[in-house]
């Protein structure tokens, strides 16, 4: 069964960084497309980066492109979002998502 599980939430004011991290289990961590999304309080759900195993292509939404970097680390089975110069409408639940399935989330609050 394919488990996800987020951290390295926290509460930061704005101009800050975190980095969250996903750990992936009950899959080949050589064939995959993860994706991180988040959802803020009274909105949808959004995907705001993916990467994929294949060719390490990547994907940004515009309102993270040039702030936020998604990597992986495949000896850790380990998807990483490293954000910067965080804003306030940043804050949020933040998902990692892969085959189907979620993790449990970790939050985000940024403070301005």
């Amino acid at each position: 069964e394919v488990q996800l599980v987020e951290s390295g939430g926290g509460r930061v004011q704005a101009g800050g960084s975190l980095r969250l991290s996903c750990a992936a289990s009950g899959f080949t961590f050589d064939d995959y497309a993860i994706g991180w999304f988040r959802q803020a309080p009274g909105k949808e759900r959004e995907g705001i980066s993916c990467i994929s195993s294949g060719d390490g292509s990547t994907y940004y939404a515009d309102s993270v492109k040039g702030r936020f970097t998604i990597s992986s680390d495949n000896a850790k089975n380990t998807v990483y979002l490293q954000m910067n110069s965080l804003k306030p409408e940043d804050t949020a639940i933040y998902y990692c998502w892969a085959f189907g399935y979620w993790g449990q989330g970790t939050q985000v609050t940024v403070s301005s």
